[in-house]
């Protein structure tokens, strides 16, 4: 198959999976597109929104969608990690004989809905992190592989912060991207009051596959980009920076804490799957500007100067953006 066709038959794939999420999900259409972009590209979402926008059907949907094998898991203060991976048990073979035997948890599963993620004690947060990187759990030196593509979507409520634990740097790094789900307006909750009057279960329907998906992930890595748009997406990952000879003025008036490197690779290997989704086979500056805002908002600490000129994580990141555009 030629080039041209197969970044059309990708777009095509992609089109028709929103489309069939869009039965289930009114509106958030950034959301959706940038979920869609992590699991092509193997990335995890930190979603954050308050009850009742979507979050869960949204997953269901995808996993109708991809006809992929989708687990819940709630997230509690008395979850253990074995809640989590799974455990080894004791049981009898067919001879009397005592044996170990690993019964896996629910993060064995393609899509996972991680949900209030932060109500979990650091200790059950921990369990989270090896799966997420490395897409394993490991239980008595043992390691499980968990079937590819794997995809956790964890949320937090941005409201409610009594009882929880703000999520550790080196796990919030793990998340490809963090979006922010927005409460519908008047017409969406219209629509979505009498979509869920009709029924409450989910209505795509399958229209590719785990092994599809995985293809696309291959053609996404062989999406070509050239040197300055690559060195734009790494300047814009330096720049986050207050503490480097080559910070950003904006960095260095509002940023306390920069990007880690692993913000930049996955700027980069976002951009090709969307430039794909938007039938280009070629990344553009206008990818890397789309995506710097779920791949760094959560990468970022702004200073106490940002804060008193009530400026958001976003607002500053636009600033930067305008900064490396002044520079060019």
């Amino acid at each position: 198959m030629e080039k041209n066709e197969k970044v059309k038959e990708f777009a095509n794939s992609v089109k028709k999976i929103k489309e069939e999420i869009h039965k289930d999900v009114v509106g958030q259409e950034d959301v959706i597109d940038n979920v869609i972009i992590a699991i092509i590209s193997g990335g995890n979402v930190l979603l954050e929104g308050v009850p009742g926008v979507g979050k869960t059907r949204l997953v269901r949907s995808l996993g109708q969608t991809l006809s992929l094998p989708f687990s819940r898991i709630q997230f509690t203060p008395d979850l253990m990690p074995s809640d989590v991976t799974g455990t080894n048990i004791i049981e009898k073979d067919e001879r009397g004989m005592l044996k170990t035997t690993f019964h896996k948890g629910p993060i064995f599963a393609n899509l996972v809905l991680a949900d209030e993620i932060n109500r979990a004690t650091p200790k059950t947060q921990s369990a989270m992190l090896e799966v997420m990187q490395e897409h394993s759990v490991t239980i008595s030196n043992v390691s499980y592989k968990i079937e590819e593509p794997f995809f956790v979507l964890a949320t937090e409520n941005p409201i409610e912060q009594d009882g929880t634990y703000p999520l550790p740097e080196a796990q919030m790094d793990r998340f490809m991207f963090k979006l922010n789900m927005q409460f519908p307006t008047e017409d969406e909750l219209a629509d979505i009051v009498t979509m869920t009057q009709v029924t409450m279960n989910e209505n795509a329907q399958k229209v590719i596959d785990g092994k599809t998906i995985l293809q696309m992930r291959e053609l996404s890595k062989e999406v070509p980009i050239i040197d300055e748009v690559l060195r734009y997406a790494m300047k814009l990952t330096s720049a986050t920076h207050p503490e480097l000879p080559t910070a950003s003025a904006t960095a260095k008036k509002y940023i306390r804490y920069g990007a880690s490197p692993r913000a930049g690779q996955n700027l980069i290997t976002a951009a090709k799957v969307r430039a794909l989704m938007n039938g280009n086979y070629n990344v553009s500056y206008d990818d890397i500007d789309a995506l710097a805002y779920p791949v760094l908002r959560h990468r970022i600490k702004i200073n106490y100067n940002a804060i008193n000129e009530h400026l958001s994580v976003d607002d500053v990141i636009t600033l930067l953006i305008k900064e490396l555009k002044r520079n060019k």
